[in-house]
């Protein structure tokens, strides 16, 4: 695909894992948990978390005694995962995969994106492209879930200068934003670099309607909208989150 695009050097980054590492896992874990509960899902069931990263998820999902498949495009974070798989325990399979591209078809039973990765390609038919694979990749009947952050949330509630000190590593994170998308600046400095690193975060700003446009095209139908982990009715100002649930047909 040419020239890498900043989303494969960035997640490739250990300063990108030390940045994200405190995020919060007991709230993850939580959220994780209704959606099991709440979507009832039978035991054995085969699920894709797509961009797994390191794949604690997916780790939890298996252990939850579930048959889980991890992709990712980040060759060092698959690379964590597969090390981080227990001897003679229930476990999750990983590989190196960029979800633009073609895994599985008719084979999941439920296929997950977690928080917000999504969005990062640059252009709308390359987040088609993504939506597409996904489609194919469900068994008739099977279920989409993808968690993305509210647009018109985020928009209201942005952060524009922020320094962060983690160990010895030093962030420091711009934000704006402009019609298509948000954007996050992060300069770093550590005493291991003989210079600052730079990487810039890009998200697309996909609102419920072009979630909804996306999934269908692809055949997909939406049966649920939450605003938040705690699966909260979704508002358009109010909640963090859009949390869309999406089902294949049965046919």
């Amino acid at each position: 695909m040419g020239e890498k695009q900043w989303y494969q050097n960035w997640f490739n980054s250990p300063f990108y894992h030390k940045l994200y590492i405190k995020r919060d896992e007991e709230e993850a874990e939580g959220f994780i948990n209704q959606l099991v509960q709440h979507l009832n899902i039978p035991k054995g069931s085969r699920i894709l978390d797509a961009a797994c990263g390191r794949g604690r998820h997916s780790r939890f999902l298996a252990a939850a005694g579930f048959n889980v498949t991890g992709i990712d495009l980040a060759p060092e974070s698959i690379a964590f995962a597969l090390n981080s798989i227990a001897t003679g325990k229930t476990n999750p399979e990983f590989f190196i995969h960029d979800m633009r591209l073609p895994f599985r078809s008719n084979y999941f039973d439920y296929i997950f994106n977690f928080f917000t990765s999504f969005g990062y390609f640059r252009t709308r038919r390359e987040h088609d492209d993504t939506i597409r694979t996904i489609a194919k990749g469900l068994k008739p009947g099977g279920y989409f879930v993808i968690d993305y952050l509210n647009v018109h949330y985020a928009e209201s509630h942005l952060v524009h200068n922020e320094i962060k000190i983690l160990d010895n590593t030093r962030y420091e994170i711009h934000r704006w934003e402009d019609e298509t998308g948000f954007f996050k600046k992060i300069n770093i400095t550590d005493p291991s670099l003989k210079s600052p690193l730079e990487f810039t975060e890009t998200v697309a700003k996909f609102s419920l309607g072009d979630f909804t446009d996306m999934l269908s095209y692809q055949g997909l139908q939406v049966q649920e909208v939450f605003g938040s982990y705690q699966l909260e009715p979704y508002h358009i100002n109010n909640k963090p989150r859009l949390i869309l649930i999406a089902q294949k047909p049965d046919r």
